[in-house]
C-alpha cells in the first residue's frame, strides 16, 4: 500500500479516535464519512514504528505525567495475583467511589474506561431505535453506538463561544428521544459550559428525558470550579455522570472508568452485559492507589495548565485563534484551505503526532498538552510545516 493510500485508510484526514464532529445528524451525510477511518487508524496507526517513533504524541489527549508513582507500585505488587478475578477489588474500589461521589455503592458502575459506560448505554437504550440529542461537535462514541442500532442523531450546533446551546438542544428533543447526550468541558473542541446552566438544564429536563453527561476533562479544571452533576443524581435525577482514569490519573492504556446513576438505569445494563468483568485485578488496584494520591492529581492540574496556558500564548502569537481550552488539549483553527492529509503527513514527517478536524467546513487542528519540551517541539514543527 502506498503512502498516501495508508494514510487515507488510517483515516487521517480528521482522525479523532471517537471524537469525530459532523455539522448535521443525518448519517449518509458525506460530511460523517470521514469518521468512518478512526478504527482502522487503530488498528493500523497505533501500533506502527512511525507512531512510536514520534518525539511529541500529541494526539491522544495521554497525561504525559502518569500513572501515579503510588498507582505505579500497586499495580507491581498485584501482578502476583493475576491469576485471581478482581472482583473483590471491584467491590472496593466502587465503596471508594461512592463515597467520593456521596452516593450508595448501587448507584456506581465500573467498566474499562468511560468509553465503555458510554457504549454500554447506547446499547441498552438505543436498542430499539429512538433519537439522541448532543451538541455539534461532540464525542462521538455514545452517538456512534447508538447509530448502529438504529438510532437518529439530532445535532445541535454550538454556540458562537463553543458551549452548549441548551435551549436548542432542549427544543430538539421529541416524543423519541432516548437520551440527551452532554460532554462537559466537551471534547474536541475543549470548552466549557456554565456549571449553573447546565444544572439547571439537567434538574429540568431529567424528568422527561434520561441525560448523559460526560465528565471525563472537568479535573483538569480548579477544585473550586468542578461543577459536577452528580449532585442531581444524589437528588434522584434521572442522570448518569461519567469519570475516566485515562485522563488526569494518566491510566489511559490500563483502562478504567466509571459510571454514577440511579440504580434502575445501572440494574439495566448488567442485565444485558457484564460490567466488572472486563476490569483486572492490576487496573484495579492500581485506580484505587491513583484516587488517594492527590500530591499526584495536584501536580497534574498545575502542569496541565502551565502547558496550556504557555501553548495558548505561543499560538495567539504566531497568529492563530485558539478556543479556550478547559481540557488537557488545545483546538484551533488552520488557514483556509488546508489539505488535512498533507498537514498530518508533514507533522509526522517531523516527529510530531495531533489531529486535524473539519468542523462546519472549516480546518482544525488538535493539541493534546504533553511536557513543556513536548510543546516546544510541537511549536517548532507547526512553524517549519505552516511556515
Amino acid at each position: 500500500m502506498n503512502r498516501r493510500n495508508w494514510l487515507r485508510n488510517a483515516g487521517l484526514l480528521g482522525a479523532g479516535l471517537a471524537a469525530a464532529p459532523s455539522v448535521i445528524a443525518k448519517p449518509t451525510s458525506p460530511r460523517q464519512t470521514w469518521y468512518e477511518g478512526v478504527r482502522s487508524w487503530e488498528r493500523s496507526l497505533a501500533f506502527t514504528p512511525k507512531m512510536e517513533g514520534l518525539s511529541a504524541r500529541l494526539l491522544a489527549n495521554e497525561n504525559p505525567y502518569g500513572p501515579s508513582p503510588m498507582a505505579k507500585l500497586a499495580i507491581m505488587e498485584s501482578v502476583g495475583m493475576g491469576n485471581r478475578y478482581g472482583h473483590g477489588d471491584a467491590a472496593k474500589l466502587i465503596d471508594m467511589l461512592a463515597e467520593k461521589e456521596g452516593v450508595s455503592k448501587k448507584q456506581i458502575m465500573l467498566g474499562p474506561g468511560s468509553t465503555d459506560i458510554l457504549e454500554k448505554t447506547a446499547i441498552v437504550l438505543f436498542k430499539d431505535g429512538g433519537n439522541i440529542v448532543s451538541a455539534d461537535p461532540a464525542y462521538m462514541s455514545l452517538i456512534k453506538t447508538a447509530q448502529s442500532f438504529g438510532a437518529t442523531w439530532r445535532s445541535v450546533p454550538c454556540n458562537s463561544d463553543w458551549s452548549h446551546d441548551l435551549d436548542g438542544m432542549k427544543k430538539a428533543i421529541n416524543a423519541d428521544t432516548k437520551l440527551v447526550y452532554i460532554c462537559n468541558p466537551n471534547n474536541p473542541t475543549g470548552a466549557i459550559t456554565d456549571g449553573r446552566a447546565l444544572y439547571k438544564f439537567c434538574d429540568e429536563v431529567a424528568d422527561q428525558v434520561p441525560i448523559f453527561v460526560d465528565e471525563a476533562y472537568l479535573e483538569f479544571l480548579p477544585p473550586a470550579d468542578q461543577k459536577s452533576m452528580v449532585e442531581l443524581v444524589q437528588k434522584g435525577k434521572n442522570l448518569i455522570i461519567a469519570r475516566t482514569f485515562s485522563k488526569i490519573h494518566g491510566m489511559a492504556g490500563l483502562r478504567l472508568g466509571y459510571g454514577v446513576a440511579q440504580p434502575e438505569l445501572l440494574e439495566k445494563i448488567s442485565g444485558m452485559v457484564r460490567t466488572t468483568m472486563g476490569l483486572n485485578i492490576t487496573t484495579l488496584r492500581g485506580g484505587m492507589a491513583s484516587l488517594k494520591d492527590e500530591t499526584f492529581l495536584k501536580n497534574c492540574r498545575k502542569w496541565n495548565t502551565e502547558v496550556r496556558e504557555y501553548t495558548t500564548e505561543k499560538l495567539v502569537s504566531m497568529g492563530y485563534d485558539p478556543i479556550p481550552s478547559y481540557t488537557s488539549f488545545i483546538l484551533f483553527p488552520l488557514e483556509a484551505p488546508t489539505d488535512g492529509e498533507l498537514f498530518l503527513k508533514k507533522m509526522f514527517d517531523h516527529g510530531i503526532g495531533v489531529r486535524f478536524f473539519e468542523i462546519h467546513n472549516k480546518p482544525y487542528c488538535r493539541v493534546s498538552m504533553g511536557t513543556m519540551e513536548e510543546t516546544g517541539l510541537f511549536l517548532d514543527g507547526l512553524k517549519k510545516v505552516i511556515g
